[in-house]
């Protein structure tokens, strides 16, 4: 339904680097009322609650709120509100994520058989990993109800989520290009900058011996456009020098992945190119640099660190990269525990509390150990 760009990291296909214009929830639900063909009062209901619909898709407010703001039978809202929830994406319009769920599941040609009373009545339970309680009440064995947690997680909790963009359109531009050519990396500055210079019709003047006020005020105007012409090389040269150094440093991100990602300071950067920290925190201020690996802000480039056992440092980025990759080897019946996965870093030389592997855990967005388990 709606059309996608993606960036290419191929440099030759640079100038179609832009996030193309998508069509937000809103519009997609209007054009499937439109061609519903219901009209008057009930149109222009669900025309005001599609409005209401949050970036997921649910509806916000009850729907007795709803009737009496548009002074109307809440049982109107209610129909307006069914109509809906048949357009795509299924499960939009809903209240709740039980009701999300169960629309999702009425238009399931094969739903597993247990997965409406797991969602009726044991969405809470479920979600702290009490499986074997749920197995019990239900009468089933462990295999049965992983399968039919399985088919739920199929299910999509915010319908809405993938089609609410703002719509705008955004042009990501990379300040610099870095290509590996003959197995070294070279940078390239990607000047937006128009190419600038100085009207000769300003020179002759002053070659001809105008006035004296007037040769003064172009005098002061070229020493302004040098002055300017100036900064902008010196700016051009103190993004290259930056980059150059960020790419030697990180050059095993490049080659390797974000296993191998550094820890990086500004001053660091500074200190090797005879700058100052500020310079160097300006010069990667809001720039965006093309690998061979992908499009990176700067800043990227210089992640937090954390102390190894053997007085190594590892950026957190990387950490962060190791500790997912664990989760995903380790056997489904039998997840790791946060305090098992410390161990398991520590093995790799890289020591953190149990409390901060936990952290790291929930900012990847990783389930804890019971709700990881699968039997």
């Amino acid at each position: 339904d709606r059309e996608k760009k993606v960036l290419n990291d191929n440099v030759s296909t640079f100038p179609d680097y832009l996030a193309s214009h998508e069509k937000s929830l809103q519009e997609h639900l209007s054009f499937q009322l439109t061609m519903s063909l219901v009209s008057g009062q009930k149109y222009l209901i669900a025309e005001y609650l599609i409005g209401n619909l949050d970036s997921n898709g649910y509806l916000q407010g009850e729907i007795e709120e709803h009737a009496r703001f548009l002074g109307v039978d809440a049982s109107e809202v209610a129909e307006a509100l069914e109509l809906i929830q048949t357009f795509e994406p299924c499960g939009v319009g809903a209240r709740t994520l039980k009701e999300c769920l169960l629309l999702q599941l009425r238009e399931h040609k094969k739903p597993h058989p247990s997965a409406r009373t797991i969602i009726e009545s044991y969405l809470p339970a479920l979600a702290r990993g009490r499986h074997r309680e749920i197995a019990h009440k239900l009468g089933i064995s462990m295999k049965e109800l992983q399968d039919a947690v399985d088919f739920i997680r199929t299910l999509n909790p915010k319908p809405g989520a993938y089609l609410s963009g703002s719509g705008d359109i955004r042009y990501i531009v990379p300040d610099v290009i870095v290509e590996k050519v003959e197995g070294e990396y070279v940078v390239i500055i990607n000047d937006s900058t128009p190419h600038l210079f100085i009207n000769p019709y300003y020179q002759n003047l002053l070659r001809c011996g105008c006035e004296e006020s007037v040769n003064s005020f172009i005098k002061k105007r070229l020493e302004s456009a040098l002055w300017l012409f100036r900064s902008i090389e010196q700016r051009r040269m103190t993004l290259y020098k930056v980059t150059e150094q960020i790419i030697k440093i990180q050059k095993p991100f490049l080659e390797k992945g974000i296993h191998f990602l550094k820890p990086l300071t500004l001053k660091d950067v500074a200190d090797k190119i005879g700058m100052h920290e500020s310079t160097v925190s300006r010069a990667t201020s809001n720039k965006y640099v093309q690998t061979p690996r992908g499009l990176y802000s700067l800043k990227f480039f210089f992640p937090s660190s954390v102390g190894g056992v053997r007085g190594e440092e590892y950026s957190v980025l990387s950490i962060k990269a190791r500790l997912k990759r664990l989760v995903e080897e380790e056997k489904p019946d039998s997840p790791y525990s946060d305090r098992q996965l410390k161990e398991l870093l520590e093995i790799q030389g890289i020591q953190l509390s149990r409390r901060t592997v936990t952290k790291y855990r929930k900012e990847l967005g990783i389930p804890t150990s019971s709700q990881r388990r699968r039997i």
